[in-house]
């Protein structure tokens, strides 16, 4: 079984991973500060729980075999790949501000049931609640890496 959103001890883990981290935090991959990437994950949990609108996006992340893979298998490239437009509108504004309100949001998720409908994804498409608890987690725990956390 894959690291899931709806685990509480997962999300404890990765609100204690985000208390740890520094907004002077080395990046060891990629052109994101660690502001920035405290604002891309809030952007990402905003979408996920249906707080902001996303933009549809064309990818080959639509396609259930690809996105399937990307979800629950295939280790994601460090710096490579970028995801969708809308995951990257925040600016970062005040550390602590900031990264309460992503907090916030984390634990707002285990509040929901995965069986419920879930907001569509801009570049995979139709997420089912257990696809966003795997991404979710995948996600905060490739950038924590990325910020030795």
């Amino acid at each position: 079984m894959r690291p899931t959103f709806f685990d509480p001890a997962v999300r404890a883990e990765a609100i204690a991973r985000l208390r740890r981290l520094t907004p002077s935090a080395p990046r060891r991959w990629g052109k994101m500060s660690a502001p920035q990437m405290v604002a891309h994950l809030t952007d990402q949990m905003s979408h996920c729980l249906g707080d902001t609108p996303c933009t549809p996006e064309r990818s080959y992340l639509r396609l259930p075999g690809v996105r399937y893979l990307a979800i629950y298998w295939v280790p994601w490239p460090k710096g490579r790949s970028r995801g969708p437009a809308d995951a990257f509108l925040t600016q970062p504004v005040e550390w602590d501000s900031d990264l309460r309100a992503l907090i916030a949001k984390v634990e707002r998720f285990g509040t929901r049931d995965p069986a419920e409908r879930w907001p569509d994804h801009a570049l995979m498409g139709r997420m089912r609640g257990e696809d966003w608890g795997v991404l979710c987690a995948k996600h905060f725990d490739h950038h924590l890496r990325q910020f030795g956390v």
